[in-house]
């Protein structure tokens, strides 16, 4: 397994049940990256198609987690709030069509909608749709618990591991890393903004990737309102999002700028935009930035992620292109990733849920080696 973050971590732990799994992580410890910079919420209504069926078939397991899996619950309860001025009703109308059958939403607008988030400037948005099913996700904990499983499971993590080298060797491969090579029989490519470079040391047909770079800020809760049981509320073409979060509220301009695969840093503009943004629709100063950060979510033309074995390189299989949706479905792409690793029956819950394996698999994308 390439990559230990919530992508790798999850079904790594899956494996190790079914064969011997080593985990290869190029920075110190797993999770450097987008899974330690994620302000992840538990959003059914959003996502392409694949992923709201793969979050939908996730929410069990976030509930009822295995059995010492972790300390805390996993779940708090965060609604989700789409908002929308005038002009943006069709994009709303689409957003509602598009979910209304999977996930229960309600409309709101006028005192409805100024009671459900009462930060927002009187005339800015003409309606909305709230999800009430939404929930915080405790990423520390979820991702730690993945990794707690996989080594209980006798998995083995190899931190500052850079792969450097992927040939194929008889029936397998031999992988060169900064901590020296390794062989194994399946090569499983979860390297986040790295995915395509790693595919390309392999030989596999060129998935498309780009990753993009999100940023967010922290500031100063609001000064007399009560914020923290207030949904996340997210622009209806997603140009910017407030949620509360441990006392301040977190904001980003919901940005998606391509980025080459890097430590990402914020850029001041963005974190101007942002501030504009907010100040424009919410009735809040931000007077100070407490803190940046930026993330990379990683993507192909389609938007959906890229999960199943490479259709040039045998052995090689792809684990990719997650978006920002990679936490929230993680449980369930975990079970179906490493069932289609194993040659074995997409698993019952999540055939229920919907999900079409072909929607995710490389061929699909109808890219070449």
């Amino acid at each position: 397994m390439i990559g230990g973050g919530i992508a790798g971590a999850s079904v790594a732990s899956e494996l190790a049940a079914h064969g011997s799994v080593v985990l290869l992580e190029m920075e110190s410890a797993p999770g450097y990256h987008t899974t330690g910079r994620s302000a992840a919420v538990f959003a059914p209504c959003y996502g392409p198609q694949p992923i709201r069926d793969l979050t939908r078939a996730s929410e069990a397991f976030f509930r009822a987690p295995p059995e010492g899996f972790a300390s805390v619950p996993l779940f708090s309860p965060r609604p989700i709030l789409m908002i929308a001025r005038e002009d943006q009703h069709a994009a709303l109308e689409a957003l509602i069509a598009a979910v209304e059958t999977e996930t229960a939403v309600r409309r709101l607008s006028g005192d409805a909608l100024a009671e459900v988030q009462p930060l927002l400037r009187p005339g800015y948005a003409s309606e909305a749709m709230l999800d009430e099913a939404g929930q915080d996700i405790e990423v520390n904990a979820l991702h730690q618990g993945f990794l707690r499983r996989f080594k209980a499971r006798g998995g083995t993590v190899l931190t500052g591991a850079e792969v450097t080298a992927l040939e194929r060797e008889g029936a397998g491969w031999r992988i060169g890393t900064a901590r020296g090579e390794l062989t194994a029989g399946v090569v499983i490519n979860a390297a986040g903004a790295w995915a395509d470079r790693v595919g390309t040391l392999a030989g596999a047909e060129r998935i498309g990737l780009v990753p993009k770079r999100r940023t967010a800020a922290m500031i100063a809760d609001h000064a007399t309102i009560d914020t923290a049981r207030l949904p996340i509320t997210i622009d209806a073409e997603e140009k910017f999002y407030l949620k509360p979060d441990a006392g301040r509220l977190l904001i980003s301009p919901a940005d998606e700028t391509p980025s080459e695969p890097c430590d990402a840093w914020p850029e001041e503009m963005d974190i101007a935009i942002c501030a504009d943004r907010i100040m424009t629709a919410f009735d809040i100063e931000i007077r100070r930035i407490e803190t940046s950060w930026a993330g990379l979510r990683n993507f192909v033309a389609d938007g959906s992620p890229v999960v199943g074995y490479s259709e040039v390189q045998p052995g090689f299989f792809w684990l990719a292109g997650q978006g920002g949706y990679g936490i929230q479905s993680s449980p369930a792409m975990a079970q179906f990733a490493a069932s289609a690793v194993l040659g074995q029956a997409l698993p019952a819950h999540v055939a229920d849920a919907g999900l079409d394996p072909a929607r995710l698999r490389p061929a699909r994308l109808g890219v070449a080696a």
